[in-house]
Formats: C-alpha cells, structure tokens, sequence
C-alpha cells in the first residue's frame, strides 16, 4: 500500500514514513494501509507522528543526509 501510492517513503525497524504534500494524500495512505492489515488481523494498532512544515519537500531524504554530514565532520 505504502510503496504502491508513489509517495517518498522509508521503512526501518520501527516505523514507516511517508511524505506528501497534502494532509488527504498522506491520510489516504494511512488509511489504505490500516485497512490492508485489519482485512488480515482482528486488531489493527497505529502510531501517527506528524511533522507538518508548509512548502517543505524532500526532507525524508535531506534529514537523514543532514545527519549523516554532521557525523562525518566528528
């Protein structure tokens, strides 16, 4: 669902990211995906952790370069 809808996304060991422009592409995202598991599973649990900055693209990438860069200096 996640990787289907187009959207920058990460997966890691703990949570997956996605990143839109909009509120109602990114919730239908959530949404599809919350829906794809409760059709496989009686319960379905959702941690939401919103960042929402206007005019701001291409941070998932540029957050995770920005502390890499940090690191490299040290």
């Amino acid at each position: 669902m996640v990787r289907a809808s187009g959207l920058p996304n990460r997966t890691d060991a703990m949570f997956t990211t996605v990143e839109g422009e909009t509120w109602d592409e990114v919730m239908a995202v959530v949404k599809a995906a919350t829906e794809a598991v409760k059709a496989k599973s009686p319960r379905v649990g959702v941690v939401l952790k919103l960042d929402w900055r206007d005019g701001v693209s291409g941070a998932l990438d540029a957050k995770v370069a920005s502390i890499e860069g940090h690191l490299a200096t040290n």
